[in-house]
């Protein structure tokens, strides 16, 4: 029988010990012990399939990774204690010294100094473009490339890239495909079925949605994963805490609802914004107003929680205007995360971003008066009333 995806976020991974417990089980332990030394030496060689150090491979964590291949429709899938260990790993468990990585230009800060600062020191060449434009893809992989990497919708601005477009463009080349799938969740965006090789999640964000823990996820193919992923995770140690994993497995089982009421809230949102004479900018993936509107509507369900806009500021060189506005706000948070239950809202500029020139933040649109805004589960009209408050006191 094929699940919906509101059971498979409930049901999907169960794995019920002799107890039979309601809640998924949480194994706190670092090894696990063997009957004999036979049996430990045929663990090690693989060739008895059991646990045998929380490093390696955890019940717990077992469940989150079949959980989320399932949602995911991957047929692998290896947790991370970060998002960024998950980045992290898949540059490095399969990239060698002279190899070559193309990526979309539009990228959250720490993403970018892996890329531009610590995969040279490696001698991996990289090269970032503009991720939106086909050609410069095609221009860009011209020249011999072993993987791309994109984020789609983009932090912060929100670009779409065209996932289908550019593996067919990067599958003529026989090179591998990676997105970075966070703002759009599993639910709303399916990188794979587009014809992704791998997709990356900071799992810290919607998955947990509740501002608890850190972790990550890479998916894909189960040959790749075992031949790259799992001697690296194994071995290098990013592994993700059974407690972690835990937590993550329960904030599964809220997603779908929690995503569909920030979205409906997020929608509500930026109808009030663009009312106000206060607002110069909007960036949503489903904007009317977006050119890449019709991107977002062939490989999104929706636009996501998520919304970036400028305010309207007498000095484009300031961000006074910027940080009076979130300084004034008293319900919405001030913090550089998202994907959360409580609305949270930065200054990329100063915060998420701030590491790159000048330069390329002209590049990625990233203004002193640029807001991002991380949409919650208040009710929308209070959270209405608190933009709407701020942004009359701006400068009060």
């Amino acid at each position: 029988m094929r699940k919906k995806i509101s059971t498979k976020l409930i049901r999907s991974g169960l794995l019920r010990t002799e107890f039979m417990e309601t809640s998924e089980p949480l194994f706190l332990t670092s090894g696990f012990t063997y009957k004999t030394a036979e049996e430990a030496e045929e663990a090690f060689k693989e060739e008895k399939k059991r646990f045998m150090y929380s490093r390696f491979g955890n019940p717990t964590v077992e469940i989150l990774q079949k959980k989320l291949a399932d949602i995911e429709g991957a047929e692998v899938c290896w947790a991370t204690s970060t998002g960024m260990s998950a980045v992290f790993t898949i540059f490095m468990s399969y990239l060698k010294k002279g190899d070559r990585v193309v990526a979309g230009r539009a990228l959250f800060g720490s993403c970018h100094h892996i890329l531009t600062v610590i995969l040279p020191k490696f001698g991996i060449e990289v090269e970032l473009i503009d991720g939106k434009d086909l050609n410069s893809w095609e221009k860009a992989l011209k020249k011999k490339t072993s993987m791309i990497f994109f984020e789609t919708p983009s932090n912060p601005c929100l670009e779409i890239i065209d996932i289908k477009e550019v593996t067919k463009i990067a599958k003529k080349k026989q090179v591998l495909v990676v997105v970075d799938n966070v703002f759009a969740t599993p639910l709303l965006q399916k990188p794979i079925d587009l014809g992704a090789d791998l997709v990356m999640y900071s799992a810290t964000k919607h998955i947990d949605g509740h501002g608890r823990v850190l972790g990550g996820a890479i998916l894909g193919r189960k040959k790749y994963c075992d031949k790259f992923v799992k001697p690296f995770i194994r071995n290098t140690g990013p592994s993700i805490s059974p407690f972690n994993a835990w937590v993550l497995i329960k904030g599964l089982e809220t997603l779908e609802l929690r995503i569909q009421k920030q979205v409906n809230s997020a929608n509500l949102i930026i109808d009030y914004l663009k009312q106000s004479n206060l607002i110069k900018k909007i960036y949503y993936p489903y904007l009317e107003s977006s050119p890449q509107l019709h991107v977002a509507k062939k490989q999104m369900k929706s636009g996501g929680n998520i919304i970036s806009f400028e305010i309207v500021s007498k000095n484009i060189e300031s961000k006074e205007e910027s940080f009076s506005f979130l300084n004034n706000l008293s319900l919405i948070n001030i913090s550089n995360n998202l994907g959360d239950n409580k609305s949270l809202i930065t200054h990329p500029e100063t915060t998420t971003h701030h590491r790159l020139n000048n330069r390329e933040k002209k590049e990625l649109g990233i203004t002193k008066n640029l807001i991002r805004l991380s949409v919650g589960l208040e009710d929308p009209e209070d959270l209405i009333d608190d933009i709407d408050n701020a942004l009359k006191k701006i400068n009060k």
